[in-house]
């Protein structure tokens, strides 16, 4: 677990959290997995965001600090969402693989005690080519094997914390047949690329055009989840799927959900409205890449003005799972 903490004229900054044990003894606060994570952490926001409403300080130094909280909050769920995005697609796209037995891994001589931890990664995650290993007071340690050309994984390498987020990458990075080393935006840029056609997948589904329906009779005609938009265009478009993007000002910047967004295009990336550190409201706009040509404008009197609806990440989780293996 993080904690968000206040350093007066400064943003605030993430820091582990630690929490008191026996013999006036600390540990880090850490759970068996990430529901458990997540469930302590929304209970213990609560109580934090209660305690921080009662904090005698600067009205205008309150809210701007509240503003720095909901962004730091927003960035860290929705990269975690994205990711959980991510993983639950690298695991069905390998789902058909076959599984190594234990006894078959090619291993170094060095790294053949590490051979049941190993076969258990693999039995979940038949692809992945970095492997961190080795348990100690059942938390981690930072030992880390590689697959070779030849087939056969390596010595175990000892890493920092830094090195060893390279096992984690590996297990999304690995499953679109991406390097776990390349640089990790690029890497994630990459793989919304990937994912955009099967999304579109999605407009067939049964489910999702009831659910799309639903939406659209309450006037939702922009619903937003994990990077992936549907977006409802009268006429016979209907239904179409867009990405998110951000521009280098609202890149990580808190998004303003009473915003609406203003598509004078038809370009296939939208901008959510945000909220500027200073307080000013962004509205929301489309856009094309940078590699896309000049998206197609609108005439004027076709402008679309529209709210947005923000869904939790689960719900593309949950759709992707839906679609049938190819």
């Amino acid at each position: 677990m993080q904690e968000l903490v206040d350093k007066d004229e400064l943003a605030p900054t993430w820091r582990e959290r630690y929490v008191p044990g026996d013999n006036d003894a600390v540990f880090s606060d850490h759970y068996p997995d990430r529901e458990a994570a997540v469930t302590a952490a929304d209970a213990l926001n609560a109580t934090l965001k209660q305690a921080f409403s009662t904090r005698a300080m600067d009205s205008v130094a309150k809210r701007s600090l509240e503003l720095k909280i909901d962004k730091a909050l927003q960035a860290k769920r929705r990269l975690q969402d994205e990711e959980a995005l991510m993983l639950a697609e690298a695991l069905r796209r390998h789902a058909g693989d076959q599984r190594p037995d234990a006894g078959s891994i090619k291993m170094a001589p060095e790294a053949e005690r590490y051979r049941q931890d190993l076969a258990e990664q693999l039995a979940i995650m038949p692809y992945v080519r970095v492997a961190k290993v080795g348990r100690s007071n059942n938390r981690w340690t930072h030992s880390l094997l590689y697959l070779g050309l030849d087939g056969v994984w390596s010595k175990p390498y000892h890493v920092g914390e830094k090195a060893a987020l390279t096992a984690e990458r590996a297990k999304i990075a690995n499953g679109f047949d991406l390097s776990a080393s390349t640089h990790w935006g690029k890497a994630k840029a990459r793989i919304r690329q990937i994912l955009l056609p099967r999304a579109n997948q999605l407009l067939q589904l049964a489910s999702v055009q009831r659910l799309l329906a639903e939406a659209l009779a309450r006037g939702e005609r922009v619903l937003v989840s994990n990077g992936i938009v549907f977006w409802y265009e009268d006429g016979v478009l209907g239904w179409q799927i867009k990405e998110t993007s951000a521009t280098r000002e609202s890149d990580g910047a808190t998004i303003w959900k009473e915003g609406t967004i203003l598509s004078t295009n038809h370009g296939r990336l939208v901008v959510l409205p945000y909220i500027k550190e200073n307080g000013e409201q962004v509205r929301g706009h489309t856009k094309n890449g940078p590699n896309d040509g000049r998206a197609l404008p609108r005439h004027h009197d076709h402008y679309v003005e529209i709210p947005f609806s923000l869904y939790d990440g689960d719900l593309m989780i949950g759709l992707f799972g839906e679609l049938p293996y190819e």
